[in-house]
């Protein structure tokens, strides 16, 4: 049986990711191929419930960033073995909104922790399991922050998008740097386009990128 392909999206709050990402499921699901989406932090009850600590609880307002590091790398080893992994093994794609690149940049720049340290913890909770593609939905921060806080309206506050605009402009930073980095797994889309016109660009690169989708 062959692999099934592993697809991650990454970007700054309000960049599009959920959108994006129901338009390949259903892109991907027309050519014939099972897809399953997951979401970071959560996917599992593990995970889920160290979503719920990370970004809604306000009584852990003094988190450190170390442990705001850790708990994202747990909710994504659990992630990766209980439902990832064994999906590719049994030929299903699987979109991930978000995945590595995000505690790379999100606590290893953004929070300003040490990169060799953040590097070393997402390979043990990884382990071999990388995305074979990363569509990075890059806009401009405060554009992006913006959308996100009118997205979510009256919701429950979460706080990582209350950080603050220069947290997101070092956040996309680096992003971009990641993306220079790793050219071969990382394609930089601009999200400031229509939402059509975004979709139809990635199609085109996944079909581009993954010719034998189109084989029956």
């Amino acid at each position: 049986m062959k692999r099934g392909i592993f697809i991650s999206f990454e970007g700054s709050e309000g960049c599009g990711k959920s959108t994006q990402i129901s338009f390949l499921k259903e892109f991907l699901e027309t050519l014939g191929r099972q897809v399953i989406v997951t979401r970071e932090p959560g996917g599992t009850i593990a995970g889920e419930k160290i979503r719920e600590l990370l970004q809604f609880t306000p009584e852990v307002e003094n988190m450190t960033d170390e442990t705001e590091l850790l708990l994202f790398a747990a909710s994504r080893a659990q992630l990766v073995r209980e439902v990832i992994q064994p999906a590719l093994d049994d030929g299903i794609c699987v979109i991930a909104d978000r995945f590595l690149d995000s505690t790379t940049v999100y606590q290893g720049i953004g929070r300003g922790l040490d990169t060799t340290s953040v590097s070393q913890i997402n390979g043990f909770a990884v382990g071999k399991t990388t995305p074979d593609w990363t569509i990075l939905l890059d806009m401009d921060a405060a554009e992006g922050h913006s959308r996100a806080i009118a997205a979510r309206g009256a919701a429950q506050k979460d706080r990582i998008e209350d950080q603050p605009l220069e947290f997101f402009e070092k956040v996309r930073a680096g992003y971009l740097e990641l993306a220079e980095t790793n050219p071969d797994r990382i394609e930089r889309f601009d999200a400031s386009q229509t939402i059509e016109d975004l979709a139809n660009s990635i199609r085109q690169s996944c079909l581009s990128k993954f010719d034998w989708l189109n084989q029956a």
